[in-house]
């Protein structure tokens, strides 16, 4: 793969120099949305490219596959996974001057031969972690499976219990619950391979708190102009049970458009487009929220363990996860 990549200067090959690579449900949507505004930040029109997690552009999972992916109405023009590395560079054809070139795949923090191929493609690649209590994502998650028609169990607890099974038939990585959320040896993956100040860890908490100050503590990280101030209102993948399930089938068909408005309208117009899908999507949403009952039970059984182990890696008090 590294053999692959242009690196000469006088190579026409644009290439990604930092990469945003989870956790899933933990904002990492939220993160690309606020660095493409800046204006010397170049992030990949399409999200999820999942070009160092995979090797084909379909992988062969049992369980209910993606919705864009189903037998019917499937987008032959979407693979699941980049794995092309022509088509890979193609996502960055639109980069210019800016200075950070980037893109986003929360698999790459799960998936366990994503760090390696990404060293072998760039040994100097900046990396960004975003990681949330891992009872709080697994129910995201969950929620969001349920949302999109593809978890049959809607009992939180059942789900997790059913992991084992799901992950012994080799199901999506979509339904690993538990697995996405023991953050410990995926971080160590990275450690043992990258120097430490490649790697930027933040938690779901900071982004909450203070979207704009950890927006431009990256810009710091990635050597930008860090009195940049992005547009911060806007949650975006937001999971909950839609309220109007019309309604919410017609906002999904619209973002498979989002390639074509991409296109053909101004910058500034396609941002206000999307946040206003947001906004309309989040809107529809009726947020069920995990009791801290559940969540206490949940990280006892699954998650304690790995959360101390956390604590050590990136030196972060995580005690308000175990409560």
């Amino acid at each position: 793969m590294r053999d692959l990549q242009a690196t000469d200067t006088g190579s026409s090959v644009k290439a990604p120099n930092f990469l945003i690579i989870g956790a899933a449900k933990s904002g990492t949507t939220a993160v690309w949305h606020y660095l493409k505004q800046h204006p010397e930040i170049y992030m990949s029109p399409t999200k999820h490219t999942r070009f160092f997690s995979f090797e084909v552009e379909e992988p062969s999972f049992q369980g209910p596959p993606p919705t864009m992916r189903g037998s019917a109405g499937k987008n032959q023009s979407v693979p699941y996974a980049i794995t092309d590395i022509d088509a890979y560079h193609a996502m960055f054809e639109g980069a210019t001057t800016e200075i950070a070139v980037g893109e986003a795949s929360h698999s790459y923090l799960y998936q366990e031969q994503a760090a390696r191929r990404i060293l072998e493609y760039a040994p100097e690649m900046k990396l960004i972690a975003i990681l949330r209590n891992p009872a709080e994502r697994a129910f995201s998650h969950h929620r969001q499976m349920i949302r999109d028609g593809r978890e049959p169990i809607t009992d939180f607890a059942r789900a997790l219990a059913e992991e084992e099974a799901r992950l012994r038939d080799d199901w999506w990585p979509d339904f690993h619950y538990v697995q996405i959320g023991l953050y410990s040896d995926q971080l160590n993956r990275y450690l043992e391979l990258f120097e430490r100040d490649q790697l930027k860890v933040y938690l779901y908490e900071d982004l909450n708190s203070d979207p704009s100050g950890l927006s431009q503590d990256i810009f710091r990280f990635l050597g930008v102009d860090d009195d940049f101030i992005p547009h911060a209102a806007t949650r975006y993948n937001a999971s909950g049970t839609p309220k109007n399930r019309k309604l919410h089938s017609v906002l999904q068909k619209l973002r498979r458009t989002n390639p074509i408005a991409k296109r053909v309208l101004p910058e500034n117009q396609y941002r206000k487009l999307l946040r206003l899908g947001s906004e309309l999507h989040n809107n529809n949403l009726t947020k069920v929220r995990l009791s801290p009952e559940e969540r206490r039970e949940t990280i006892n059984t699954y998650f304690r363990e790995d959360i101390l182990k956390l604590e050590e890696i990136i030196q972060r008090d995580l005690s308000a996860w175990m409560r």
